[in-house]
């Protein structure tokens, strides 16, 4: 190990940090720490045996609520992240899981993503704070003698402006040019949209919420979020709220019927309002890795 290494190794410490997905009640919701302030982490030492390992002994520690499906998700060590201490590196996980109460010693709780993203959920159509947003945007794209176009290019291509789709796997972009356009508390902003959170780990969150919102695309991890069970239409609703749009229906269960990845349980269940509907299960014999036909979610855009 060089000089250079010696030092950096003697700077930075590294932690581990876990974006905690839930869906309950047609929302979807994160694992939090500090009142809703932190993402659950924790250093990694040398008695934990792995990454992984050392994050499931933190979230068991903050938390007190069990974990399943993990994937690594992203290394944050950008000079300028730390607020107080050495440089720390953030390895990031997401996990998917269902909701249980978290007795944990970390003030835990859950809550809904969309709290501190208003701006990302148009499941009722655009959300009233999306203006507000577009037009401050406006102006900070107007400032200065340079770059206006490339900053006005990077708005409109962010949240679907003059003429541009919005994009709901762009969540991380549309966070960054708020930090970037001073809009978001983290920034110094005195007036924001949506809650802070400590240090960087809204960033973090917006990483985890466009990683999955990309990958129910092309891989079943949504049923890491469901009961054994489920009807059509809680299926469809659960996908919805992690994309923040709303399904075509017909299209969705043609989706759904073409990958043969559920099946009927012979069970029926109650929806609301309607009649008795079909109960469903995941087929485990499908290929955890198999891909879902098609590259985009049947969106309505209406």
């Amino acid at each position: 190990m060089n000089a250079d290494s010696l030092l950096y190794n003697s700077l930075a410490r590294a932690e581990l940090i876990a974006v905690l997905t839930a869906v309950t009640g047609d929302e979807p919701r994160v694992m939090t720490v500090r009142g809703g302030e932190a993402l659950p982490s924790g250093p990694f030492e040398v008695s934990h045996r792995s990454l992984q390992g050392g994050l499931r002994e933190w979230i068991e520690q903050q938390t007190g609520h069990p974990v399943g499906y993990l994937e690594q998700l992203y290394t944050f060590a950008d000079r300028d992240r730390a607020t107080e201490g050495d440089r720390a590196i953030s390895i990031s996980y997401l996990g998917l899981v269902r909701e249980q109460a978290a007795p944990g010693a970390g003030r835990p709780g859950w809550h809904g993503w969309y709290g501190y993203f208003p701006w990302e959920d148009h499941r009722s159509g655009p959300p009233a704070c999306l203006e507000a947003i577009t037009a401050r945007l406006g102006e900070w794209a107007q400032q200065g003698s340079i770059r206006r176009e490339h900053r006005q290019r990077r708005v409109d291509f962010s949240f679907g402006l003059n003429g541009m789709n919005w994009n709901e796997d762009l969540v991380l972009q549309r966070y960054e040019l708020m930090y970037e356009a001073g809009l978001v508390s983290e920034a110094g902003a005195e007036v924001t949209a949506g809650r802070a959170m400590f240090a960087d780990h809204r960033r973090i969150l917006a990483t985890g919420i466009a990683r999955l919102r990309a990958k129910i695309k092309y891989r079943p991890v949504v049923f890491e979020l469901m009961p054994e069970s489920f009807t059509l239409l809680q299926l469809q609703r659960c996908v919805e709220a992690l994309a923040g749009l709303t399904l075509h229906k017909p299209n969705f269960r043609r989706l759904i019927d073409q990958q043969n990845l559920i099946e009927e349980t012979g069970e029926m269940a109650s929806e609301t309002g309607g009649r008795p509907a079909k109960l469903f299960r995941y087929r485990h014999a499908v290929l955890e890795e198999r891909a879902l036909s098609g590259t985009k979610l049947p969106l309505s855009r209406n």
